[in-house]
């Protein structure tokens, strides 16, 4: 296993982090934060460096980064796209938009572009249930989204450099009914279908 390593600068954030806190395990979150924007990803050599660290195993550090979604386990894209699959986001169209991105995009959830630009993937609530469906690119909230959406963003994106701290959100003005519709062709043919069955009998 190669060692890991930082910059200077960066071990200098890691080591003022850890001293902000009374037990060096509470720092946890921040300093994987730090690798991860350094390194673009948290190996599993980076995991043992922080265990060191924090004096703790990486197996401790491994708990913690496979739980929480901002952190990646293998390299991504420059633009990560994090589509919300819980309860609200799946009811208003999360799926039509996921289904976009592959399409678009030639990947499933889980893989990156050929040329590494885009990474998708599904995630769990991202607390935006009232704007659903939305999509977390990088740092930055996408909030009443739609197919057209998605390609109209993919197009600005692509190319383009990300702006680390950019978190502003989007928020579109949410589809009128047939914007709605059209993310549910499924569910509409079916209803469609039962219910001239019905009429028939």
């Amino acid at each position: 296993m190669t060692p890991f390593a930082l910059p200077e600068s960066a071990v200098a954030e890691v080591d003022r982090t850890i001293a902000l806190y009374p037990e060096r395990q509470a720092a946890m979150l921040p300093v994987l934060w730090t690798v991860q924007r350094e390194a673009g990803w948290i190996s599993p050599e980076a995991m043992v460096w922080v265990g060191e660290r924090l004096g703790c195993s990486a197996a401790a550090v491994q708990a913690v980064v496979t739980f929480y979604t901002m952190f990646d386990e293998r390299p991504v894209g420059r633009w990560k796209l994090q589509v919300c699959r819980t309860l609200s986001c799946e009811l208003m169209g999360a799926r039509a938009v996921i289904d976009r991105i592959r399409e678009r995009l030639g990947i499933e959830p889980g893989e990156t572009t050929e040329d590494g630009e885009f990474t998708l993937q599904e995630v769990e609530c991202l607390a935006s249930c009232g704007t659903a469906p939305m999509m977390q690119c990088n740092l930055k909230f996408y909030e009443n989204l739609t197919p057209e959406r998605i390609d109209a963003l993919l197009d600005e994106l692509r190319g383009s450099t990300p702006r680390p701290f950019d978190v502003e959100p989007v928020i579109y003005e949410r589809p009128d009914l047939d914007g709605y519709r059209a993310m549910f062709p499924r569910t509409l043919e079916r209803a469609r279908t039962g219910g001239a069955e019905a009429e028939a009998k």
